[in-house]
């Protein structure tokens, strides 16, 4: 679906001359769930004595990322934070990892996000990840499948190895042939059964179902002497269409610094800069750091929280958060007008999977309003902010930073 232009605000709303700087720091799934031993979340577990004293001269509260009792992927969820409206701007994943591997993706094309999966004899689901394998492990079975699936005539295949995991194929259609991308996920978010099939929900992604049940069958022959890459698992099927810049929108030169493709991705489909690809957090915040006076917005992603609360480990959770906590000086000795640290969504550990629950937020800046000395869903419950949707985050930045313009007379 084409996403309708219409901005989030008017055009004399934004104050498109304005200088200020925002950091917007994401924790992945850092929202959680009280421990049952202790009542303490992931995050108020955690011994954060730098976020703590950032709270105390912040504005705190909690954010729905799409709305209360919804419960988001990751990729509205980023677009949520980057003032999107996802009920508004829908996108599949499958696009957000095309573009986070740096394919040029055109109109037309459809991106499907891969999962390498393992499955036994029976075409059962063993593990949907794969053992979550090396990158060193998952590259070679992935060029094999780049060499040895044929799909045919009448369409080009462009796949790329994103991350442990994880990987995305493109099918280009030859000019003059249409592909929809209205299909199922073949990945029925379980172990113990087989994979389903591709199913198109309209008549103009039929021929794109049968390409994709093509390619799922040669890879699952390709990958039978695997160890436990044996197969894959075919979700996010998505149509590639451009959004409209943040620049257009907010007046905003934003930049977006993640390990993982898919969070460049959604970045680079509102127009962001990746000014590099790094190979870890250590090295996003150089980045961060290198370019401060470059861009006006700067985002910067943390994918270990919700790793470790999709495992279920709460203590791995809270050593992820501490391990951001560490590096957050490094941000507030860049002196921006704005610093939001926030997550996309909640990952309690106790659940192991993404929920509806509120996310906690931070936001500092000279004209915060602090309410508490810790950062923590307790302590963000009766903050200033309130809850808010996600999407507000951007237009509360864009007001303590200055870049908004009083509205009416």
């Amino acid at each position: 679906m084409t996403p309708p232009p219409i901005p989030t605000f008017p055009d004399d709303l934004v104050n498109r001359t304005a200088s200020s700087r925002i950091v917007l720091c994401v924790m992945d799934g850092v929202g959680g769930l009280p421990h049952p031993d202790h009542g303490r979340t992931e995050l108020e577990a955690a011994r954060t004595p730098n976020l703590d004293a950032l709270a105390a001269a912040s504005s705190l509260g909690l954010h729905d990322p799409v709305a209360p009792g919804v419960t988001p992927g990751s990729g509205p969820a980023h677009l949520a934070l980057f003032g999107y409206d996802p009920l508004v701007w829908e996108v599949g994943r499958g696009a957000l990892s095309a573009l986070g591997v740096g394919f040029d993706l055109r109109p037309g094309d459809v991106a499907i996000r891969l999962n390498l999966a393992t499955l036994d004899e029976e075409r059962r689901i063993t593990d949907r990840r794969a053992g979550r394998p090396a990158d060193d492990v998952a590259r070679p079975a992935v060029e094999r499948l780049k060499r040895e699936v044929d799909l045919g005539a009448g369409v080009t295949f462009h796949l790329f190895h994103e991350k442990e995991h994880r990987v995305v194929l493109v099918l280009r259609p030859d000019e003059g042939r249409v592909l929809g991308a209205a299909l199922e996920d073949t990945d029925p978010q379980d172990v113990g059964i087989p994979p389903l099939d591709p199913q198109a929900r309209d008549a103009a992604s039929e021929p794109t179902a049968a390409l994709l049940a093509s390619f799922i069958r040669q890879a699952e022959v390709i990958l039978a002497g695997e160890p436990a890459i044996r197969g894959v698992l075919a979700r996010g099927i998505a149509a590639y269409e451009p959004f409209p810049s943040m620049e257009t929108r907010f007046g905003l030169r934003a930049a977006a610094y993640a390990r993982y493709p898919m969070y460049r991705g959604v970045g680079r489909l509102v127009g962001m800069t990746v000014p590099g690809v790094p190979g870890s957090d250590e090295e996003a915040v150089a980045l961060l750091e290198a370019q401060a006076g470059a861009f006006d917005f700067h985002f910067i992603h943390a994918k270990a929280p919700d790793a470790r609360g999709e495992d279920g480990d709460f203590d791995g959770k809270v050593a992820a958060i501490e391990a951001v906590d560490a590096w957050i000086p490094r941000l507030v000795a860049l002196e921006p007008d704005v610093l939001l640290v926030t997550g996309d969504h909640s990952t309690p550990a106790g659940y192991g999977a993404h929920t509806w629950h509120a996310v906690p937020v931070l936001l500092h800046s000279r004209w915060a309003r602090p309410t508490a000395t810790t950062f923590g869903e307790t302590a963000c419950r009766s903050g200033d902010l309130g809850r808010v949707r996600g999407v507000d985050l951007v237009s509360l930045a864009l007001a303590h930073a200055g870049r908004l313009q009083k509205f009416g007379a």
